[in-house]
């Protein structure tokens, strides 16, 4: 890391309108899609290989964005085929439109191995209900009574309701591999935490880093546990990724990242990103002096009330730095007799 941590910048304060796109840099487009969540959208790219394109990220598997994306092909990419998506990771909004690119344009999926497997086993894996699985899970999280009865009779979230079916095949890319694309090697940094086996491309040739949603300006990445991994520690794993990436940033670096705007200060973002969790786990760490389950910790962690739309993604969270507390053996946990556990601090 060269000298003192730059201040955070942003060089753009509008983002472009769906259908538009603005240049970033010689042959980088920026674009957007909308999402139908309090994140109301997610930043693509598009990098000019030439005689056609390789684009980052897609957006949710929805008509409006098929719509966007048709304006775009017809618009700011100048007809020009896309010849390859590059997904940084699994999640919905990154890969949904993956499948459908590779189907309807004849593109290449590039992407980490991890992604690709959570991607398409979450593509297949459609529920009209909640599983036992998940219910336990929720249960041991304490989550609130009555919103575990009104999960328990709906249909939840389910990933093939917004990622297009994902054909066999995909082109992987891991740890310090390097690839072109828009006229720059790009070399291949992996993250975690977020999402597993997250890829980061770092241009060689100029000051470019294309982020994901591994490192974000002014909002952090939900950090979750989920009944798949029920002992996961995502907080343990991004904070070892933020700590290796921290090694990579340098003062001109534009990071362009999936979600809010492009901006320049690397060095102080990572830094915020790794103090902010620790932070939060030592307010945690006293707020367990009294056995607690993950969902009563709500308020050291987010000092702010969790509305019924964030409740989801605020108890994986919480569960996340309730678990790595214990990985930590700064905790203790039991079961208490509804299911629930309780985390007390060491």
């Amino acid at each position: 890391m060269d000298g003192a941590p730059h201040a955070i910048r942003y060089p753009w304060e509008t983002p472009p309108e769906p259908g538009e796109a603005i240049e970033m840099a010689e042959g980088v487009l920026w674009m957007r899609l909308p999402l139908p969540m309090k994140l109301d959208h997610v930043n693509v790219y598009a990098l000019d290989d030439g005689d056609g394109w390789t684009i980052v990220d897609t957006g949710f598997a929805s008509n409006t964005s098929r719509r966007i994306w048709g304006d775009l092909m017809a618009g700011p990419l100048g007809g020009k085929p896309v010849r390859r998506v590059i997904a940084t990771h699994h999640h919905p909004d990154h890969m949904g439109l993956a499948g459908w690119f590779q189907t309807a344009h004849g593109a290449e999926l590039v992407t980490t191995r991890t992604a690709w497997l959570f991607a398409r086993m979450l593509q297949l894996d459609a529920q009209d209900r909640p599983t036992p699985e998940t219910l336990d899970y929720w249960r041991g999280a304490g989550m609130d009574p009555a919103i575990l009865a009104e999960r328990m009779a709906e249909r939840p979230f389910n990933f093939a309701d917004c990622v297009a079916p994902m054909p066999l095949g995909f082109t992987r890319i891991k740890q310090g591999d390097s690839l072109r694309a828009g006229g720059r090697t790009w070399d291949v940094h992996i993250g975690n935490g977020h999402a597993p086996e997250h890829a980061t491309l770092w241009s060689r040739d100029d000051d470019l880093v294309l982020a994901g949603d591994q490192i974000l300006p002014s909002i952090s990445s939900n950090l979750g546990v989920y009944a798949t991994e029920p002992e996961a520690d995502p907080v343990g794993d991004w904070l070892e990724s933020c700590e290796r990436l921290t090694a990579l940033a340098r003062p001109g670096h534009l990071v362009m990242g999936g979600h809010k705007l492009p901006f320049t200060g690397l060095s102080l973002r990572m830094a915020q990103l790794i103090e902010n969790h620790h932070g939060a786990l030592n307010r945690l760490h006293t707020h367990l002096a009294m056995p607690q389950t993950a969902g009563d910790c709500f308020p050291p962690l987010f000092k702010r009330r969790i509305g019924s739309g964030e409740y989801g993604l605020a108890l994986v969270e919480s569960m996340a730095h309730c678990l790595h507390l214990w990985h930590e053996g700064r905790a203790t946990r039991t079961r208490r007799d509804d299911g629930a556990w309780l985390f007390q601090a060491v």
